[in-house]
């Protein structure tokens, strides 16, 4: 079971601390355990309340209200709200409750909602990556654990892949050859660029996770891509990103290299001259309706 301080519960749920602590006091809504040494923390079941108490009093339930409460009716009265149509905040909410509860069905029930409601691609860009993002800071500061990150990222990815292989390609665009770097496990964007990518009508030579260098020089000299895409995440690290990046351009000279990720975002790199830096996943799909246009006028 995880342990969480009030800041914890602060970042995950947007209670502020002080907020949290009347709460507590007024309703009894918390009960904090003390270690051994008298430091308060909270577990698995607090943080589920919270959670669940700041999306109702987000949509205007009252907290007197809310604190009468037992956890079935707070339940169903969320799930309620869910099947509703709300805000994009409110729907990244609702996810990160069913990532703390490991509640696939229901992470499922709120993504095809959203798929339904807004596309796939809207779904992608204007809730999943909001919630992937805001899971990465909480995974990194330690107030969830590796396990939560497992969970969401598997269930994202399957439906990744699900929305390629219903993609129908004609062809006719450009060759475009995706990998990440030996070490790399981090595909939710690389998959997601391959997703966009296609829907613009391109070709991809889809490699995926751990590239060794020489397998990706090989499959490279087979299909001469007009561009090369990776996402770096934790490999290499920001340390060793320049060389990389340096490396990747002097071996694929004649080619547009397209890079994005944790570890070259926002780190003062050079790019050298056909290396383009992607900071957000806009930039990716702004790249591509910029270049159909070019094509266009042609």
């Amino acid at each position: 079971m995880s342990t969480y301080s009030i800041k914890d519960l602060e970042q995950l749920s947007g209670i502020k601390a002080h907020t949290l602590r009347i709460w507590e006091q007024r309703y009894n809504l918390l009960s904090p355990k003390r270690t051994d040494t008298n430091i308060r923390f909270y577990d698995d079941d607090d943080l589920k309340l919270i959670l669940n108490v700041a999306l109702l009093n987000d949509n205007g339930y009252k907290i007197s209200k809310i604190a009468s409460m037992d956890m079935d009716e707070l339940r169903r009265e969320v799930m309620k709200l869910t099947d509703r149509t709300l805000t994009h905040d409110d729907q990244i909410h609702a996810l990160t409750i069913c990532m703390i509860e490991m509640d696939e069905d229901r992470f499922d029930k709120v993504l095809s909602t959203n798929i339904l409601k807004l596309g796939f691609e809207q779904t992608m860009m204007n809730i999943i990556y909001p919630f992937m993002s805001k899971i990465g800071v909480l995974w990194q500061t330690g107030a969830i654990n590796p396990a939560h990150e497992h969970f969401i990222s598997n269930l994202v990815r399957q439906k990744l892949i699900v929305a390629i292989d219903g993609q129908v390609a004609n062809g006719e665009g450009k060759k475009f050859l995706l990998f990440l770097p030996e070490g790399e496990l981090h595909e939710i964007s690389l998959l997601f660029a391959s997703y966009l990518i296609k829907s613009k009508g391109n070709k991809v030579i889809y490699l995926g996770q751990n590239t060794p260098n020489e397998d990706l020089m090989a499959v490279y000299k087979i299909h001469q891509p007009d561009f090369m895409m990776t996402v770096i995440t934790t490999s290499p690290s920001s340390e060793h990103a320049q060389d990389y990046l340096h490396s990747l351009s002097a071996r694929f000279p004649k080619t547009q290299l397209l890079v994005t990720g944790y570890q070259v975002i926002g780190h003062d790199l050079v790019m050298p001259v056909n290396v383009k830096l992607m900071n957000y996943i806009r930039d990716i799909k702004d790249f591509l309706d910029e270049m159909n246009l070019i094509s266009e006028v042609k």
